[in-house]
């Protein structure tokens, strides 16, 4: 018994009409019909009842009529399985990141998904973390790396790691000692940072931050991008309030960092993706990913 047998006695058993089965099957009246007796002789039972005017299964036609839908309906659902997994595997995995993150881990996850999926085409796109949600709920983004809060109750979030803050100012800025100091300091001087509209939960950090350090920021430069604004602390324009982790993105910029982890406020940094989504590549990078930040 073969595949094509199952398949001839299915569409007469739908069409219950010779002729019909035939043309939809694009063969001809007489093989379809030897085909059928050869699966009758096979399975030593009639499954038609034939006569000049009409064409009706047998009881026994009609239990395996149900059995060959069944096996029909599993082969269609291994079909799609199987499309998935290759589309899963030799497909396109679109990976949204913001400007102010590590980068090292995420270089490193790549390079060691390019051996396990070489067929797999991974695009880069450098988004803010609002319009990273958006992308992801509507399914332009597969994976999201950015800063909380997320709110999408559609996205699983997993946690990176806390990144404190670090004052950015230019070589030559006079040294400074203590919270206090630098705050004095920071009071009388032009800030540099992202766009509220662009990073809207950075930007009450900066804020939070100041006020802690006894001063309102003036921002008088705004960028939406954190190597724009390093390069603009290290000509002169300003200083700036930034994650620690931006200290080794740039190490040719001719910037100091001063540590405030002092003051506790932490900025997390996590990983996103749709809940329903059942892909193999994105649970392997997910899973890699994080753990980098596990074992640094």
């Amino acid at each position: 018994m073969e595949l094509r047998h199952l398949l001839y006695f299915k569409t007469v058993a739908e069409e219950l009409h010779f002729r019909k089965a035939a043309l939809k099957l694009f063969i001809s009246q007489p093989p379809l019909s030897r085909q059928i007796r050869e699966l009758e002789e096979e399975l030593g039972a009639r499954l038609f009842e034939r006569n000049n005017k009409k064409v009706s299964l047998t009881p026994a036609g009609v239990y395996f009529k149900k059995q060959v839908d069944g096996i029909f309906s599993q082969l269609a659902e291994t079909k799609n399985v199987v499309k998935q997994l290759h589309e899963n595997m030799s497909g396109e995995l679109k990976i949204g990141y913001i400007s102010s993150t590590y980068h090292r881990q995420l270089m490193d996850t790549l390079k060691e998904m390019r051996v396990v999926f070489p067929l797999l085409s991974v695009k880069l796109f450098e988004i803010p973390t609002v319009k990273q949600v958006k992308a992801l709920e509507e399914g332009k983004l597969d994976i999201g790396i950015m800063r909380a809060p997320v709110n999408s109750d559609q996205l699983t979030v997993i946690s990176l790691f806390h990144d404190p803050f670090v004052i950015a100012v230019p070589e030559d800025a006079p040294k400074l000692d203590g919270i206090s100091h630098c705050g004095n300091y920071l009071a009388g001087q032009p800030f540099i940072f992202f766009n509220r509209d662009y990073a809207p939960v950075y930007h009450q950090k900066l804020v939070e931050i100041c006020q802690r350090m006894g001063f309102t920021p003036e921002i008088t430069h705004e960028a939406n991008n954190v190597h724009s604004i390093l390069r603009m602390v290290e000509h002169g324009a300003g200083v700036s309030i930034l994650p620690s982790a931006i200290k080794d993105h740039f190490p040719d910029l001719k910037i100091r960092y001063i540590d405030l982890s002092a003051l506790a406020i932490t900025s997390e940094v996590v990983l996103a993706y749709k809940s329903q989504q059942q892909n193999e590549a994105i649970d392997w990078f997910t899973k890699r990913y994080a753990n980098h930040f596990q074992t640094t």
